[in-house]
Order: C-alpha cells, then structure tokens, then sequence
C-alpha cells in the first residue's frame, strides 16, 4: 500500500514543478498589489484603508510561513520601484513609503503573513473556528508593527497612534479576517 502525503498548505495541492513557488509568490505579491488598489482615505488619519492586509492573510495562509512571508517581502521591495502601495500617485511607490508614517504596516505584512502560514502548516487554516482567530491574529500583528512605527516616525504617543491607525480599522480588518478565515476552510473542504 502506498501513502499518500496529505497538503500541509493549500499551495501542496499544485504539482510540484520547478516554477511553482516563484509562480505562488509572485502571485499572491502581485494580489496584495491589487489589494492594495482598494483604498479609502479617512481624511483625519495618514493611514488609509486598504485591502493589503487582506491579500498578506491569504498569502501566509495559501503558501505557509516561509513562501507567505516572502511573498509579502516582495510586494514590499517591489513598492520601492513601482507604484503599487495604497498612497497617492507620488506616495504609491518609494523608500520614503516605506520610512514614512505606513511603512510600520507594510514590514508588519511579512511577518502577519510568516505567522499565518505557520499556523496554517498547522493546520489551523482547516476549519473556520480555527482559521478566524489565525486571521485576527495576523491583523493584530500589522498593527502592533504599523501602530509602533506610526508613533515613532510621526513622533506621536503610542495611544494617538492606535486612536489614529488602529481603532478606525477594526470593523473593516475584522471583516478581512472572517473573509480570509471563510475562504480557506471552503477551500479546503472542495480540496478534500
């Protein structure tokens, strides 16, 4: 009898030809580039809201902890060439992105997507009881990270920055979260 080996995640289930992590990588790089597409200025925050988190989510979730995280740290390194961050046209690309009052968010999309994927390899991304708290997890991540940054770059107290870059953005990431967290176990039941 022959085993079988089951998908730790959901990127196993594709034939594991050379080119299929650089594939998945850029895929889910160019995804949160898309994501990052959808944008609402608030008007009283620098801080937009944007779908990013949602596309780092589903990377670390699809692609585990080491490819979600290195898709993320392309898009990342990729914003520093081509206009593809949620700011304006002249803030959409650069390192002064990146150092600026929303970098603290972007860097907190690799490591959100290297914690869900490691959750993910274990399994947590199987049932939406599991997957939800993974999912608000990694939100919770891009913001400790973002909020930090925020503080510090903008010389603001910490709490101006989670009143500023946190509390106006919980409806919304709880909202990705239950998305990310509904989508891969759905996924995972067609899968099996």
């Amino acid at each position: 009898m022959v085993a079988i080996a089951r998908p730790v995640v959901f990127s196993d289930v594709f034939p594991k030809i050379k080119a299929r992590n650089y594939v998945l990588v850029i895929g889910f790089a160019a995804l949160t580039a898309l994501l990052a597409q959808v944008k609402i200025d608030l008007g009283f925050t620098p801080i937009p809201i944007t779908g990013q988190t949602l596309g780092a989510l589903l990377a670390g979730a699809a692609l585990g902890m080491r490819l979600g995280a290195l898709s993320q740290a392309l898009y990342v390194g990729l914003g520093l060439f081509l206009p593809i961050y949620a700011g304006d046209k002249e803030l959409s690309s650069g390192l002064d992105v990146v150092t600026g009052h929303t970098g603290g968010y972007l860097i907190g999309l690799i490591l959100a997507a290297a914690v869900v994927g490691k959750l993910a390899e274990r399994s947590q991304d199987r049932s939406f009881i599991t997957s939800i708290p993974a999912m608000i997890t990694g939100s919770a991540i891009v913001y400790v990270i973002g909020a930090t940054y925020f503080a510090a770059v903008d010389h603001i107290s910490v709490q101006k920055a989670i009143e500023l870059g946190v509390t106006p953005f919980l409806i919304g990431d709880t909202f990705k979260s239950l998305i990310a967290g509904a989508l891969l176990p759905v996924t995972w039941h067609f899968i099996n």
